[in-house]
């Protein structure tokens, strides 16, 4: 773990203070985007606080704002290059009264949640206003004048398809974006669906931020991999046995048995679990059709998950591919220990790289290696401890 930053000072002085402790290695291209950052510090400083506008006056108050706004900035590069670090020192320091950070994943279910709730109202003749886009775009910016997405990526053609008029009325409203992801703007949802429809997300995204690469040479995240047995390969009788002692060892006497997690007026069935632990398959979390939000609700449910048999994933499991980048990267955010038997080592669970399902599963391959070290285990625990 790394020692707190000073958080009074900008986000290219805490590089370089932490450097000159040793804690940090000297990285020009980590300095490049901290200097960006820091020129969006600058501007948040600067801008002035909204003032409140008459009903006749909200128009023009309103596009002044926009006018006068900072640009926010998109941080994009190969994983484990210092992106999370950055943000984290942004975040931090960013003068907003109103700010907020999220997984890309997080926020958009709440945002798919937001647009069922109004429909429903809608339904039940609470509200007269048809479209949910502007409400809901209304309602975020209220609770957040500035978002920060961590690891910014879209592969649900839910998603892709409100993207932009979502965004156009935050930006119109003056919301500022700073986002880190694998994928420059332009890869964004490649290859997915009616992806024409989606393109104008990407321009208003360019018209919005500045886009900014950390193409750093060194892989931080492998460096400081202490490796523990908690990544289990091949598939065979060997590695199921040792999956089982560990299970055992981690159930300490207690009695697991299926558990049904309530969901939105169904359940997510969780075949062997006591207290806060759980045991699943790659099929029973991957093959079914689970999304984001069920993710999420197991993710929080569970300290500690056992995932047994993750298969070779060729272009025939695209959907599976799918969940379980989405699966990796939920459980990764909330610290959540991970067990896993696999038929190979991460790198070399993708047979086959295809448009986006490459730049994303480099992330996974990422994450699967972190959730291994001491530090992830540190922060686990830590977490645990503070709940």
């Amino acid at each position: 773990m790394q020692p707190m930053p000073d958080y009074t000072l900008s986000v290219s002085e805490q590089l370089k203070s932490l450097t000159a402790s040793g804690a940090l290695q000297i990285d020009s291209a980590q300095m490049h985007v901290a200097s960006c950052l820091d020129r969006v510090l600058s501007g948040l400083k600067q801008r002035r606080p909204a003032a409140k506008a008459s009903a006749l006056g909200w128009l023009f108050a309103n596009r002044k704002k926009a006018s006068e706004s900072v640009k926010g900035l998109y941080i994009h590069g190969s994983v484990g290059r210092g992106k999370t670090m950055l943000m984290d020192m942004f975040f931090a320091m960013a003068p907003c009264a109103k700010k907020r950070r999220a997984h890309f994943h997080e926020f958009m279910t709440d945002v798919h949640n937001r647009i069922a709730a109004h429909r429903l109202k809608l339904k039940q003749g609470e509200t007269k206003q048809a479209d949910p886009i502007p409400v809901v775009a209304a309602a975020l910016y209220d609770e957040a004048e500035m978002l920060c997405f961590d690891e910014f990526t879209v592969t649900d053609i839910a998603d892709a398809m409100i993207l932009s008029r979502l965004f156009s009325e935050l930006f119109r409203r003056g919301c500022l974006l700073v986002a880190t992801s694998n994928v420059e703007p332009d890869n964004l949802y490649k290859d997915g669906l009616n992806r024409s429809l989606f393109l104008p997300f990407v321009d208003l995204l360019k018209q919005h931020v500045e886009i900014v690469t950390l193409d750093s040479p060194t892989d931080y995240r492998m460096e400081k991999l202490d490796s523990q047995p908690v990544y289990l390969t091949p598939l065979d009788d060997r590695t199921d046995m040792a999956m089982d002692a560990s299970w055992m060892q981690a159930l300490h006497g207690r009695r697991a048995q299926p558990l049904e997690i309530p969901m939105r007026g169904r359940s997510i069935h969780v075949p062997l679990a006591v207290d806060r632990l759980a045991r699943f398959s790659f099929a029973d979390l991957c093959e079914r059709p689970l999304g984001a939000a069920d993710f999420l609700a197991i993710a929080e449910r569970f300290d500690a998950i056992f995932v047994d048999r993750v298969p070779l994933l060729g272009p025939d499991k695209r959907n599976q591919i799918k969940r379980f980048i989405i699966l990796i990267d939920t459980l990764y955010d909330h610290a959540v220990r991970l067990y896993v038997s696999a038929a190979a080592m991460p790198e070399n669970l993708l047979t086959q790289a295809r448009g986006t399902e490459g730049f994303e599963f480099d992330r996974t391959v990422s994450r699967l290696f972190e959730m291994r070290s001491a530090e992830y285990l540190a922060l686990h625990h830590e977490r645990r401890a503070a709940e």
